[in-house]
């Protein structure tokens, strides 16, 4: 095999390979095996199928190109290593020359890392905004415990917007009931339009009792796109009444005995969220700068995949719901080619930053032990609710173990950078990873430096 390298940019290579017919010999035994054991010739044993009958069957072409398709990934491996070339994602092959008993000459574009230069971390100052907790926000707190709290009194008069009503819903296209369409004796608060459009405007100024009708276009079932007469019956109106904020809802509402101390408990909780935020805020910030001044490029075709691959977990993600990537775009009011744009500024974002994180991994030697995958291994198969070996198992067959554990050495090189550069916020508070561990293991009872 003879291969050279042509850089074509700081982030990809061509490499032009050639391999004579001889060296191709061991691939094209292994195709004619394979195939042999899949077709059924009569008068042969299944894998005991002579070459020249495989040739008069399947055809010459079919087992050389088999042959070629496995070569391959061999000889771009080999080349890769001969010429010490650090890929990175999927090559694109192109075959510029192959014939029986001539030599196979193929092309392969390849992203690679780039050489990155990174400045001394020390040199890096970042400044966040101070941890600040207005009594507007230990107001909304309580507000949401009041809201919690709220008890349903029946009221003798009509609804109006922030009621609870009782009601029955039928609804029916051309006088012929809709699968589906009824409903008796449902709770509803007014004005939520978590029901079908057109209802709560009805509902304002109705009484128990009373009878309304209105007119609905359907979005789904047999239906969808026609419109639906609905008729809809009151059964009872509800007012939302909040507890009176005092040091009885504290004890209602909390373990605390009183108003103050439930206030600065939320004060307290509020403020590790906030700090946590805040050094998350400073490691971004790190990042950014970091990445800037070593001018690290965005190799294209990792960003590609990288799109697709987003692009696809954002239409699995919406189809799960029921809804389409139209349906998304039309309630962002964005098109495809803003998303495809915003999905690529932030894969090259996400890429320049894996490719920095290496590089510092490298330089500083960040080893992963067995129980630190180990750890990463469980976590996430807690997360997608499975057995950690069951997890690995699927890991280890989709090819994604490495992925996993570059994963953790860059979690790792990211601590160290953290513990490196300056961080403070605005009234000089030095910030350090410490302070971020005691505020997750508090809040959440696990580490919190995961990226």
């Amino acid at each position: 095999m003879k291969s050279t390298v042509e850089t074509l940019s700081p982030t990809r290579v061509k490499l032009a390979i050639e391999v004579p017919f001889d060296e191709l010999k061991p691939s094209l035994q292994k195709a004619y095996r394979e195939i042999g054991a899949q077709v059924q010739v009569p008068g042969f044993r299944r894998g005991k199928i002579p070459a020249a009958v495989i040739d008069q069957r399947v055809g010459r072409g079919a087992v050389l190109n088999e042959a070629v398709q496995e070569a391959i990934p061999q000889q771009i491996l080999a080349a890769v290593r001969e010429h010490d070339v650090k890929t990175l994602g999927r090559p694109e092959v192109e075959i510029t020359e192959f014939a029986d008993n001539e030599p196979l000459k193929f092309t392969a574009e390849v992203d690679v890392r780039p050489e990155i230069t990174v400045p001394d971390l020390s040199t890096i100052k970042v400044e966040v905004p101070a941890v600040e907790i207005g009594d507007n926000e230990i107001d909304e707190q309580i507000n949401g415990l009041r809201e919690r709290f709220a008890t349903l009194k029946t009221v003798e008069r009509p609804a109006a917007e922030g009621d609870y009503v009782q009601l029955d819903l039928n609804a029916t296209v051309d006088g012929e009931e809709v699968p589906g369409g009824s409903a008796t004796n449902i709770s509803h608060e007014v004005g939520s339009k978590q029901l079908l459009p057109g209802l709560d405007e009805v509902l304002v100024g109705m009484s128990a009792g009373e009878d309304a009708t209105f007119t609905t276009q359907l979005v789904g079932g047999d239906f969808a796109g026609r419109d639906a007469q609905v008729a809809v019956t009151v059964r009872s109106v509800k007012d939302k009444q909040l507890p009176e904020i005092d040091d009885e809802f504290a004890q209602l509402a909390s373990e605390f005995d009183t108003l103050d101390e439930l206030k600065n408990d939320l004060r307290e909780r509020l403020t590790k969220v906030k700090k946590v935020e805040q050094i998350y805020a400073a490691r971004d910030e790190a990042l950014k700068q970091l990445v800037e001044a070593a001018e690290i490029p965005a190799p294209e075709g990792v960003v590609k995949d990288e799109v697709e691959g987003r692009k696809q977990a954002m239409t699995d993600q919406l189809e799960r719901i029921g809804a389409t990537l139209q349906d998304y775009l039309t309630s962002e009011d964005k098109t495809e080619e803003q998303i495809d744009q915003e999905l690529t500024e932030a894969a090259q974002e996400g890429v320049r930053i894996q490719l920095l994180l290496d590089t510092i991994a490298d330089a500083e030697d960040v080893q992963v032990s067995d129980d630190e995958f180990g750890h990463e291994i469980v976590h996430r198969a807690q997360r997608a609710q499975m057995q950690p070996q069951q997890y690995y198992d699927q890991l280890v067959q989709s090819g994604a173990a490495a992925a996993v554990f570059g994963d953790v050495r860059r979690g790792k090189a990211l601590a160290s950078v953290m513990e490196q550069v300056e961080m403070k916020d605005a009234e000089g508070n030095v910030l350090t990873l410490d302070d971020l561990r005691a505020a997750s293991d508090e809040e959440h009872g696990h580490e919190g430096h995961n990226h």
